[in-house]
Parts: C-alpha cells; sequence; structure tokens
C-alpha cells in the first residue's frame, strides 16, 4: 500500500478525530524515535498517547502503516514549519538561507525525524522515497520560477534542487542532531555564501558577487 493511501485511508472528519490522531502520531514519533522500527509497539504508540488500544485502530490497521503515516506527516510538518519562516516576497537566495536556517531549527526541536526518515529506507523504502520527492519536486519548480525572475542563473534545476537537499539534509545532521555548537543562522549564512557564491575563486574577487 502506498504511503499516500495509509495516510488518508482513516482520516478523521471532526476535529475531535483530528485532535486524537495527532497525539498518535507525536507518540509514535517518540515510540519509534526512541526503540526503533521493530522495537516500538503498538501499545507503546497508545501508553504514551494516553489512548486505548481500540483508538488505534480507527485510524490505523497496522504498525507499518502508522509508521508510513508518520514517515508523511514529518514530511508535512517540516514543509509547513519552513513555509511559516520563509516569507513569499523574498528572493531566492534569501529563501534559501531562511529556509535553511528554520530547517535546522525543526530538526532541533524534532530530533527523531532524521532517525525515522532513516529508517523508513529500510522498513518502507516507498515512504522514504516520497519523502525526499516531494520536496524535490517543489524546490525544482522554485528554483525554474527563480531563474524565470532573474533572481538565479538558469539551468539544471532539478540537480540542484537535489543538492541543495542533500545540503540540508546533511547540515541538518550535523548541526542539528549530533550537535548544536553553532547557531541555526551562523549555519545558515555560511552555507547561503556557498549558494550564492560557488567554490570559485574569481566568485568574489573578480567583481561577480557582493560581499555575504
Amino acid at each position: 500500500m502506498g504511503s499516500e493511501e495509509t495516510a488518508t485511508s482513516k482520516a478523521p472528519r471532526t476535529e475531535r478525530g483530528k485532535r486524537t490522531l495527532r497525539k498518535l502520531l507525536d507518540a509514535a514519533a517518540a515510540e519509534f524515535g526512541e526503540r526503533g522500527y521493530h522495537e516500538a509497539s503498538i501499545s507503546g504508540i497508545t501508553q504514551r498517547a494516553g489512548a486505548a488500544l481500540g483508538t488505534f485502530y480507527t485510524y490505523f490497521d497496522s504498525k507499518e502503516q502508522v509508521f508510513r503515516a508518520l514517515v508523511d506527516d514529518m514530511g508535512h510538518l517540516t514543509r509547513q514549519h519552513i513555509a511559516e519562516r520563509v516569507p513569499d516576497n523574498v528572493d531566492r537566495l534569501t529563501a534559501e538561507r531562511l529556509g535553511l536556517e528554520a530547517f535546522i531549527e525543526f530538526v532541533r526541536e524534532h530530533k527523531d525525524l532524521y532517525r525515522i526518515v532513516m529508517e523508513a529506507q529500510f522498513v518502507a523504502e516507498d515512504a522514504y522515497l516520497n519523502y525526499y520527492k516531494v520536496f524535490a519536486a517543489a524546490y525544482t519548480r522554485n528554483l525554474a520560477q527563480a531563474a524565470e525572475k532573474g533572481e538565479i542563473r538558469p539551468g539544471h534545476e532539478e540537480e540542484r534542487a537535489w543538492a541543495l537537499i542533500g545540503m540540508s539534509v546533511f547540515l541538518g545532521m550535523r548541526y542539528a542532531v549530533w550537535s548544536s555548537d553553532k547557531t541555526a543562522k551562523e549555519v545558515a549564512a555560511a552555507a547561503a555564501e556557498l549558494i550564492t557564491f560557488g567554490l570559485s575563486p574569481l566568485a568574489r574577487g573578480g567583481g561577480q558577487g557582493g560581499g555575504s
């Protein structure tokens, strides 16, 4: 069963149901994040959520289904957090800096994100691939639109999207999961300089770019 289907097949229609589902997903994030997929249990999820076992089956059919839904939910929450932090009226290069800063801050508050998403490649590979494909598709569109506006140099939007995602993934791992020895703003500024000027020694000294 695909991840989109698992995430919506038992979607609640009432506000109370939505709140219950939110509790179950938050509890699942804690359970899978701390114990890993194979050691986690449905009873552990319901205990953390303060819900009856039957309540779980109102929304999910199995541990695998809630795990898949959780991967989808993690992607949604991440994109939502970044969208709220990046104004619509900023240029693409500014959006890159603000978006990365927001991402690192989000991961610091949700460290289970990496554990769950990384484990998904072994437990639910399609959900794992979809998590990044959704990011990449939106990223590619945003880069193409920015190129049309003259905010960035045009070309290779898809490859650039995946490269920028890879940068974010490992910066988040280094500066949010493994250590927080630098502020999110500092890390984002350093990455933004690389995105803006690249590695060429001519980029800043040859009159092709301004200061950071």
